[in-house]
């Protein structure tokens, strides 16, 4: 009895069931052990894939197509161009209308404290459906920027109260139903947006109101400035996770240090009879709130749903992006530099 035969073997160096790699260009149409008919069952792969499929051969990996790459995009998802010159473009504003006409300055504050209560009362009425009424607030903010500047913090506090009157008025012509709710929010909107900016009048009314404006401004953009720089280079632990993620506590204290620094400079140049001591307590001051402040807005749009109280500025959002660390800073400063120098 012969052995079964046995099954052939190619021989060593000789031609096998895999041809050579087919040249540059030519995609070859057959199909080898092992490799599936990608361009037939993944349509979705890229069109090259699809057309010209890179055969695999023993010991060798299939090579993977690398994705297009995509622009980067910036920190938050803003536009930093806009943001700067948007940013460039306020400040010429300011400066212009502060050492022009100083009383210029406050048809500013009033223009952006407008606009900054219609966003509030649209995101609420869009969001929540509250519906705090608008024309009473209006007017109210003029009049609170308006007696605090011309006539006082007395008068300024009397103003916020009829506009809180004028609130409850003027929806009673509405149904009942969430009467409670629409005042509520409506004096709310009253007391955060025109009330606080009132101090940024009061300080404006000195005489050297413009110095004073510049010495706020500057610590309160400081202190984010320095909180966003220190936090993104250094920032480990977070400050607030629930409330703002990207807040940490090295960026409030890099934000706090360079406040406390430009308040002293600045108390001691630019404000009669300032000193260095004071601007690092009212730098230090400013820095908290601005913060307080910026979590307060965060708090107010997670509640909302929302990313931005509004699209006006480019790169920055809505103007209340913009006043949510100015407002609540107001009043400390204006108190502090009360204190220190006089009103």
């Amino acid at each position: 009895m012969q052995p079964p035969p046995q099954p052939q073997q190619p021989p060593q160096g000789g031609p096998s069931q895999y041809p050579q790699h087919p040249q540059q260009g030519q995609p070859s149409p057959q199909q080898y052990p092992g490799q599936e008919h990608t361009a037939q069952h993944h349509p979705a792969q890229h069109h090259s894939a699809q057309h010209h499929p890179v055969p695999s051969y023993p010991g060798q990996e299939t090579p993977v197509a690398q994705p297009d790459p995509q622009p980067r995009k910036q920190r938050g998802g803003r536009n930093l161009q806009a943001a700067i010159g948007v940013g460039v473009g306020l400040g010429a504003v300011i400066i212009a209308s502060l050492f022009v006409v100083k009383a210029l300055f406050l048809f500013v504050v009033m223009a952006a404290v407008v606009v900054g209560v219609w966003e509030l009362s649209s995101r609420l009425t869009e969001r929540k459906e509250i519906k705090a009424p608008l024309i009473p607030l209006v007017a109210g903010s003029v009049a609170m920027l308006s007696t605090g500047y011309w006539a006082g913090v007395e008068w300024a506090a009397a103003s916020l109260a009829l506009t809180g009157l004028a609130v409850m008025v003027w929806r009673m012509s509405a149904p009942p139903e969430n009467y409670l709710r629409d005042v509520t929010a409506g004096i709310f909107t009253a007391f955060y947006v025109p009330f606080l900016a009132t101090f940024v009048a009061m300080m404006l009314a000195a005489d050297d109101g413009p110095q004073r404006i510049v010495l706020f401004l500057i610590v309160t953009v400081c202190s984010d400035t320095g909180a966003y720089a220190v936090g993104y280079k250094f920032g480990r632990t977070k400050l607030a996770p629930t409330i703002s993620p990207g807040k940490t506590r090295e960026g409030l204290a890099g934000g706090v240090a360079l406040s406390m620094l430009a308040g002293a400079l600045l108390m001691q140049l630019i404000i009669d009879d300032g000193s260095w001591w004071q601007g690092l307590v009212l730098g230090g001051c400013a820095a908290v709130t601005a913060t307080l402040g910026d979590l307060g807005e965060s708090m107010i749009k997670r509640d909302l749903g929302i990313k931005d109280m509004g699209t006006l500025l480019p790169g920055h959002g809505g103007i209340m992006d913009r006043l949510d660390s100015l407002l609540p800073t107001a009043p400390v400063v204006w108190l502090l530099l009360a204190a220190f120098v006089g009103s």
